[in-house]
């Protein structure tokens, strides 16, 4: 599985029409407004590398209202179990 973060700016009078059109699209599976320098982060997932390609210049960027996207690859998936399992000392919880 390959996950991208994909930053957006969107025409602000268009930001929650371009988020639930964003969001409806097969391979973003979440959608957030944001703060700072862009508008709304979509989290990306597909099965291979290539398939990116198809998703976010041949999709989400033809998103009306999409002005510019900026993508970052995942290498690693970090969820709250393996923080724990990796920080733990091996101390049974009492």
């Amino acid at each position: 599985m390959v996950t991208a973060i994909v930053l957006l700016k969107a025409e602000i009078h268009r930001i929650p029409e371009v988020a639930e059109t964003v969001a409806q699209l097969p391979a973003v599976s979440e959608v957030y407004s944001i703060t700072g320098d862009f508008d709304l982060l979509a989290i990306v997932r597909v099965r291979a590398h290539d398939e990116l390609a198809d998703v976010i210049p041949g999709g989400l960027n033809k998103v009306d209202g999409v002005t510019e996207t900026q993508t970052h690859i995942a290498f690693r998936t970090y969820s709250r179990h393996d923080l724990e399992a990796a920080f733990s000392l091996g101390l049974a919880d009492s």
